[in-house]
């Protein structure tokens, strides 16, 4: 099965990406919030894939930018009654760092945001998922960014937009998180995605 795809970004439709690797394209699904932080057409991108065969549906790859929203993708598909739409419907609404926040905070309401995964659902998503490793990090107990409105997709952090956009540019995703991290200690809770990258960059660059 398919683990990982590195080539340039040849399309983005609403629901999928294709992405070229030395002159063949695969058709990769993901969600809005993968879609969107994509880079431009024809710049290159690392995608992490989880591959899933059916026999109606045949092959079918399933695209991230994070090990990390993979990891919770393959988590949430664990849970009865969540498929690859839902779960790609709840990243989209949280990333695995804010999904963690809800879970430890029993929040089935942040959860419930996502479209097509209602109250019992979302109540059986947290309560499966505590104690699972949704992040390789601590779990901070913040609240959700978008709880007064529903239909908003949460907005990414910069520090992960900042690793996201590194990863792209090839470089391995714990040397992006490291300069990004030590980028946004020094300049702060206010500093944007493109200092950010560009710190990291000089950072990598010494």
């Amino acid at each position: 099965m398919i683990g990982r795809l590195r080539g340039a970004v040849a399309e983005v439709g609403e629901e999928e990406a294709l992405i070229d690797v030395m002159g063949v394209g695969y058709l990769v699904r993901c969600g809005q919030r993968t879609l969107q932080r994509l880079p431009a057409l024809g710049e290159e991108t690392l995608i992490h894939v989880e591959s899933q065969w059916s026999e109606s549906q045949g092959l079918r790859l399933y695209g991230f930018l994070t090990r990390e929203d993979r990891r919770a993708f393959v988590l949430l598909q664990a849970i009865q009654g969540v498929g690859p739409k839902a779960a790609m419907a709840v990243l989209d609404v949280l990333s695995p760092a804010e999904l963690a926040s809800a879970v430890a905070r029993e929040d089935k309401a942040a959860v419930g945001r996502a479209n097509g995964v209602g109250p019992k659902l979302a109540l059986r998503i947290v309560t499966e998922l505590k104690d699972k490793p949704i992040t390789d990090g601590p779990v901070l107990m913040t609240a959700p960014t978008s709880a007064s409105a529903p239909s908003a997709a949460a907005k990414p952090a910069p520090t992960g937009d900042a690793v996201a956009a590194l990863m792209g540019l090839g470089v391995a995703e714990v040397n992006a998180r490291r300069v990004v991290e030590a980028a946004a200690d020094r300049l702060g809770e206010a500093a944007t995605v493109q200092a950010l990258i560009k710190a990291g960059l000089q950072e990598l660059g010494r």
